[in-house]
């Protein structure tokens, strides 16, 4: 299957004379959707300072992101994992070498719709649905009435999807069962109108942008809790919250990179320095991921689940 890729911007025009250095310029860049309202930010704010810098992203899945990349069609890349040995060969025979930063700690959440009350779950459960051992709620919650689970990722190509086989399953097939949406928010949407639905999304998808607690998620949808003992109750539950994703307790976590080529210290290495900044950080402590070079203080947000 061939992909075809466009970059737009606004006011790109303006900006093309600028020279390429890490505060001027015109970059195209390649972001894991699961991560656009956080890089989003991220642009908007670094341009805001740098007027004469100009970052246009293209969010597509994590595969194409990467591939993106690898052709050297970007020189900056935002993904949940660090690249193949045979993937950085490929770059050194073009004469690039890549350069890796951590930039924050995501969780990966559990969504049902907001009529589904059965909320508290283990990851032995998660593989069982993921694997099709598990098919029916009645399975998990003998008095449930909602019938078949169906489990929903936001495309097939992505992050989560990989994390569910590499992480949760450990390389054992997905049923044939499971469902692709397009983007995380279709994930949302779909939770929010099927009542027997379970949805896999990045954690800073759900938070309540109104709470500037960030101990709160969003309205529409209903968050579930995992455990990694073989039984979940309230104690032993936990929901992804900063605070668990920090503290490891939250099982379902994964590392956000940016990997850069940039064979210079152009745009591409100063928006990556921006990020990993005091400022570039907050966005990300806003946004209930975890960042990655910022102390966070850890608050109490234990509730009744």
């Amino acid at each position: 299957m061939s992909v075809s890729y466009s970059f737009t911007s606004c006011g790109p025009a303006q900006k093309k004379e600028a020279s390429d250095t890490p505060t001027s310029g015109v970059i195209k860049i390649s972001a894991d959707e699961s991560f656009e309202p956080i890089i989003q930010q991220e642009i908007d704010v670094f341009e805001s300072l740098y007027p004469k810098a100009g970052i246009v992203p293209e969010y597509v899945s994590e595969v194409d992101a990467i591939t993106l990349l690898i052709r050297d069609s970007v020189r900056l890349a935002v993904t949940t994992r660090v690249l193949t040995q045979q993937e950085e060969e490929t770059l050194h025979a073009k004469k690039l070498y890549p350069k890796t930063e951590k930039i924050a700690i995501d969780g990966i959440a559990l969504i049902v719709n907001k009529e589904n009350t059965d909320t508290l779950i283990t990851v032995n459960d998660i593989e069982k649905i993921l694997t099709g051992k598990i098919t029916q709620w009645k399975q998990l919650y003998p008095k449930s009435k909602l019938g078949e689970i169906q489990m929903v990722f936001d495309n097939a190509n992505s992050s989560t999807i990989r994390y569910a086989i590499d992480s949760i399953c450990k390389g054992q097939k997905l049923s044939d069962k499971l469902r692709a949406q397009k983007n995380n928010n279709d994930v949302i949407d779909y939770v929010a109108q099927v009542p027997n639905a379970i949805g896999v999304i990045g954690a800073s998808w759900i938070g309540n942008r109104s709470d500037t607690t960030r101990l709160s998620f969003s309205e529409r949808i209903n968050v579930m809790a995992v455990s990694s003992d073989d039984f979940a109750n309230n104690a032993n539950s936990y929901k992804p919250y900063q605070a668990y994703l920090a503290m490891g307790l939250y099982p379902f976590t994964r590392n956000v990179y940016i990997i850069s080529t940039d064979p210079k210290t152009g745009l591409p290495s100063g928006f990556t320095k921006f990020v990993s900044t005091d400022r570039g950080q907050k966005i990300i402590l806003k946004s209930g991921m975890v960042p990655a070079t910022q102390v966070i203080r850890i608050v109490n947000v234990r509730d009744n689940l």
